[in-house]
């Protein structure tokens, strides 16, 4: 598959305007229907990264940023493959944490919630190149909307 073009703007403050119409005011929906919200904050998360590799991101990265409309590319496409994400800190795979892979390494996570009793909605997480992670990534369990919805349901009753 072609890859999508790569996203080119001259400042950090371009890549933020950019990112804040397409996808905080834009209307993002995936190919099987679930609505992916974005917020402005998510911004620093998907498109810094950190200088001394502490986990703290603390440097804008165009490199990130080059690959922002990849994140509708890839939301979009039935041909992502979806993974059930990690939780790191249940040390399990979470079926609300939705990972789609279909460009390279470049990975788009999604937490999903439910709106009502059969449909979901999304909220953007964050998107990188999984260089070091995407052997994992691709061995994680297949995700599936029918058994979203079910896991969500039952928690959402138990609560």
């Amino acid at each position: 598959m072609a890859l999508p073009p790569l996203l080119v703007c001259t400042t950090e403050e371009e890549y933020r305007v950019h990112y804040e119409q397409t996808y905080c005011r834009g209307g993002i929906v995936t190919f099987d229907n679930i609505r992916v919200y974005f917020k402005k904050e998510k911004f620093l998360h998907a498109f810094y990264e950190s200088s001394k590799r502490d986990r703290v991101k603390d440097r804008f990265s165009s490199e990130r940023a080059s690959r922002m409309n990849w994140i509708a590319d890839t939301l979009c496409s039935p041909d992502a493959t979806l993974y059930m994400g990690w939780d790191k800190s249940k040390g399990r795979y979470d079926a609300a944490n939705r990972v789609s892979v279909i460009y390279e390494d470049f990975v788009v996570i999604i937490r999903l919630s439910l709106i009502n009793a059969e449909n979901l909605k999304g909220d953007f997480v964050t998107c990188y190149q999984a260089d070091n992670s995407i052997e994992k990534i691709r061995k994680s369990p297949k995700w599936n909307y029918e058994s979203c919805v079910k896991i969500l349901a039952k928690k959402k009753a138990a609560d």
